[in-house]
């Protein structure tokens, strides 16, 4: 079952101030040999707080705030979202990956609106993640709020941790998956793989 934050790791960021991460920031800057004073670093501190709104943002979303079903319009075949782009941050390195994940559901009774899979991306991807658990989390999601037969989930991406840094590998692309209910059967299985692998 997919969690939210936890409730400990609310209380420690309620805690903490703008101010306090601003210092923070500026500890980081005078670690690496910089000069958090100079002019062109003066604001780095208060935009790269800014911009934790958005990379960090699935932390203030729950799922089940999107994950709106219809019993209206229901179907008894596979329904599929491929190439959803997706931006995220490694929790090893805090680096970024980035890529594209394909959903797949065989409703019961029950579907979602296909912009609502898109925004479940969005709420797991925008925190510290690792590939493997991002698509985990998004299929055990869809299982437990629109209960369907199955679901499948793909996610291609590649990861600046082993680009930019380590091995440096630049064409390198990990690929990760999540089946659930009737995807572990294997003519399920290929039937998805075989609609997202199209042009």
């Amino acid at each position: 079952m997919a969690k939210t934050k936890p409730a400990a790791a609310q209380n420690i960021k309620n805690k903490i101030t703008e101010q306090t991460a601003h210092k923070a920031l500026e500890t980081i800057l005078t670690y690496i040999g910089e000069n958090p004073q100079r002019e062109g670093l003066k604001e780095t501190p208060k935009r790269v707080i800014k911009s934790w709104q958005k990379l960090y943002g699935g932390y203030a979303q729950k799922p089940e705030s999107v994950l709106k079903t219809f019993t209206e319009g229901s179907c008894d075949e596979m329904v599929i979202l491929k190439d959803i782009e997706f931006y995220s941050m490694c929790e090893h390195h805090m680096m970024p990956f980035f890529g594209t994940i394909s959903i797949g559901y065989l409703p019961d009774k029950k579907v979602i609106g296909i912009s609502k899979l898109a925004r479940l991306v969005e709420i797991y991807s925008r925190r510290l993640q690792i590939q493997e658990k991002l698509v985990a989390q998004i299929a055990d999601s869809l299982m437990q709020h629109l209960k369907p037969l199955g679901v499948m989930v793909v996610c291609k991406a590649k990861h600046m941790c082993i680009s930019s840094r380590g091995i440096e590998k630049h064409k390198a692309e990990m690929i990760t998956s999540a089946l659930r209910g009737v995807f572990n059967k294997n003519e399920v299985r290929q039937e998805f793989l075989q609609f997202v692998q199209k042009v």
